[in-house]
């Protein structure tokens, strides 16, 4: 195999997983635009039980196979991605994109350093916690946080720690077939806070384009670039690209939010960053594996 092939064969994967993340964001930035109709509420309940619909007809998984060990395995981790979804979306009503991306990250920050517990988990940890020590609203003035804002995504991380934890028995079930379900279970979360929220305004016609096009943007599309991307890159690489989601949300808030980021508040960015990289990079050297995330 040529050079150059060999370069076109890692970067397709690499601009796949880029492409993911970068569609994942995207996907956030434009359910914002629901919010003013039917809240934060209201949008993560559209996109929920559309993004359930699209993978249940992707995957078309048998409920004849769905015993009480699967279900067993299925709703907490259906449950637990709702509640994630649900509380990263209320948290982006008052906190730029990227800043809610970097606190959500410490969810699986602190799973991926528990599972080493290594050394330099200590230094990862720290470090991280610098980041978001950085980004509490210690005082207020033009660069202060709202700290429910950041309380909620940093509750959407814990959520996120658990999707892993339950994710790793769920997946038992079959990836494809524990996904559909698993977001079925977790529009069965959403649904009634976007309902009593919202009401009959979720039903309005116009919404429906943009519910969908931020469906398939945070479900559907990333899904399946991830899965490409995670069959032809080393766990390692693959790893560390993701960590760089909080930069690409942050980059996606400026660019269709026009969320201009302070100097402060990019460090801490990059601080949550740098430890993701550290603590992954170390699970997998010592493991071979890395904390699952959400497509």
């Amino acid at each position: 195999m040529s050079q150059r092939s060999r370069a076109a064969v890692v970067a397709l994967p690499v601009a796949a997983l880029l492409a993911s993340m970068a569609s994942i964001q995207i996907g956030a930035a434009l359910a914002q635009r629901m919010f003013p109709l039917v809240g934060a509420q209201g949008a993560t309940a559209l996109r929920v039980s559309l993004a359930a619909a699209i993978l249940l007809a992707i995957h078309r998984p048998s409920p004849k196979a769905l015993g009480p060990a699967q279900l067993k395995a299925i709703l907490p981790y259906g449950l637990s991605l709702g509640a994630m979804n649900l509380l990263f979306y209320m948290s982006l009503k008052t906190i730029p994109l990227g800043v809610a991306v970097a606190a959500e990250f410490t969810g699986p920050l602190l799973v991926a350093a528990l599972s080493h517990r290594g050394r330099l988990d200590i230094l990862w940890l720290a470090l991280a916690a610098g980041g978001l020590a950085a980004l509490a609203p210690w005082t207020q003035g033009s660069g202060s946080l709202d700290p429910i804002g950041l309380l909620l995504a940093l509750a959407a991380g814990g959520f996120w720690a658990l999707y892993i934890l339950f994710g790793q028995k769920a997946g038992k079930v079959g990836h494809g077939a524990a996904t559909a379900w698993g977001m079925l279970a977790a529009a069965c979360v959403v649904v009634p806070f976007g309902v009593a929220h919202a009401g009959a305004a979720l039903l309005t016609p116009s919404l429906l384009p943009i519910a969908l096009t931020v469906a398939v943007l945070s479900s559907a599309l990333p899904y399946s670039l991830e899965m490409a991307a995670l069959t032809r890159l080393p766990k390692a690489t693959f790893s560390t690209l993701m960590s760089l989601e909080p930069a690409i949300a942050a980059v996606a808030g400026g660019l269709l939010l026009g969320q201009h980021l302070t100097v402060r508040q990019d460090v801490a960015i990059a601080c949550i960053i740098a430890a993701s990289v550290g603590t992954t990079a170390a699970l997998v050297s010592t493991k071979g594996e890395a904390a699952p995330l959400p497509g």
